[in-house]
Parts: C-alpha cells; structure tokens; sequence
C-alpha cells in the first residue's frame, strides 16, 4: 500500500522551495514527502537538470505537471505578463496546483500541508502580506490566497504553511550550503522562469546575455514582441536602450525600479 502523503512542496528550482523541502525531510518520512514542479517551459536547462538532481539528493518523487507555456500564453493575451497581471503564474502554476491538490486529497482520502517558500524578507510586498505569520501556522488556502484558493481544499484537508518565513537570504544560503542551482554562482538572485518576464528590466537583461540559451530565449522574445506589438522592458530607460531591437509602442512610460526584484512572483521563485 502506497504511503500517504503528508506534505506536498512546490518547487521551481530555487533555493526557498528547495529550503522546505530539505526541512519536510526533517518531520516527515521520505515516502510522506512529495514535491510539485509546476513547468513553465521557459526555465534554463540548469534548473531543470537540478530539479532532477533534487529528487536524487534527497530521495523523493518530484511530480511534474504542465498546463501550457508562457510564450502561448503571452500571444493569447496580447501582452507579456506584469506585477499586475501574472497570468502566467495564475495558469502555469497556481491553477495546476489547486487541481493537482484537490485530486491527491480525494485520492488518498485525507489531506496534507503545502509547504510554500514565501519568506517576508523578499521584499516590501511580502513583508506586509505576511506580516504577523509565523513558520508553525497553518492556514486554509483560501485564507492564504482568498482570490485563488476555493474554499474546498479546506474540506479535504489541504493546509498551507510558511515553514522560512521569517527566514533572511543568509539564513537560506547557509542552511542549504552547496546543494543549490548552479544560476545562483552565475549571479543570479532567483530562479524560475529564465527570464521572469514579470521581473525587473536589469535581470531580463542580464539574463538575455548570459550564455547561449539566454540569447535564444532573447530571440524568442524579440519575435513575440514583434507579433504583439509590446516591448518587453518596462521601464524608461531600458526600453529606450533598446530600440533597434525591441517594438516600441505609443504609451507612457514610467521609470521602475529595474535593478531588482521588489515584487517577486506569487510562485515562480520560491
């Protein structure tokens, strides 16, 4: 008889997501353990490859799911994904999760806790969304995300939990030593889409120039932003860099801040 399941962890191949699952080791069997790797199709071979390094090192299944990509989803909405419109993680990742969640529950008969890697020390949003939880709470998905989660999962016993949250970038870096992606020793803050088209202009940038597969991701982008008409930098200055390669479209720009992340994704990169 198959064990049942008790902890589930999302995982995108970053250091927070991999941070939960090594620390799920530590309450619960291995067999009780189940990591969820939600695929995008837009993240950098390394992180694939170390996601299937990260089943091997710790000995759990990591279940893998898709539910489209983001290039398709970018010409179905005529744009490329924003702070205020991730419809990429909506898609991609929180809808495959809820579905993914509700069918393992009424499977196995019982529910189980979702280990999330969201920690307040990511940024301003984040310290003010969670502000006052603690890593032993356990909240219903609706209350955690109440516009994503339906309230059923509750039912069936789905609970979700922050075990890093008021973990610091140090802490997560010196917990997990050298077991993490290669991309962080490259010079890459998070991991997750390569690159978050969400993200700040500076790490599109950078990743687009990182090695070979950046460049054709570059190439990629450039032919959507062509099809929809929309550039994919989203500040001032660095659309104003890039004319001769990125559409421009009649708008207003506003200047960001496009040398970090203040407003990671929901998902992506934890």
């Amino acid at each position: 008889m198959a064990a049942i399941i008790k902890c589930v962890v999302p995982i995108s191949g970053g250091k927070d997501s991999q941070a939960c699952l090594k620390l799920a080791l530590q309450k619960f069997d291995k067999s009780e353990v189940l990591g969820l790797f939600c695929d995008t199709k837009f993240e950098h071979p390394l992180t694939y490859a170390h996601v299937d390094k990260i089943g091997e090192m710790y000995g759990v299944k990591i279940e893998k799911l898709n539910n489209g990509d983001v290039t398709t989803l970018v010409r179905k909405y005529g744009r490329f994904p924003s702070d205020a419109a991730r419809f990429c993680t909506d898609e991609l990742k929180i809808k495959v999760g809820k579905e993914f969640y509700k069918k393992l529950a009424q499977e196995q008969g019982q529910g189980f806790e979702v280990w999330y890697g969201m920690r307040t020390g990511e940024s301003s949003q984040r310290e003010k969304r969670y502000a006052g939880i603690i890593c032993d709470d356990v909240m219903p998905p609706h209350l955690f995300m109440p516009s994503k989660y339906p309230q059923y999962l509750e039912k069936l016993g789905v609970m979700i939990r922050l075990p890093i949250v008021d973990w610091s970038t140090d802490d997560v870096f010196e917990f997990m030593g050298d077991e993490l992606n290669p991309l962080y020793k490259q010079g890459f803050d998070r991991v997750g889409c390569f690159p978050c088209l969400a993200g700040g202009d500076f790490w599109k940038a950078k990743a687009f120039e990182h090695d070979d597969f950046g460049k054709n991701q570059r190439i990629q982008v450039v032919q959507l932003a062509h099809e929809i008409k929309k550039n994919v930098f989203t500040s001032q200055k660095w659309a104003r860099k890039n004319l001769d390669l990125m559409v421009q479209t009649k708008r207003k720009t506003k200047t960001l801040q496009d040398d970090m992340f203040d407003a990671p994704c929901m998902m992506c990169h934890i």
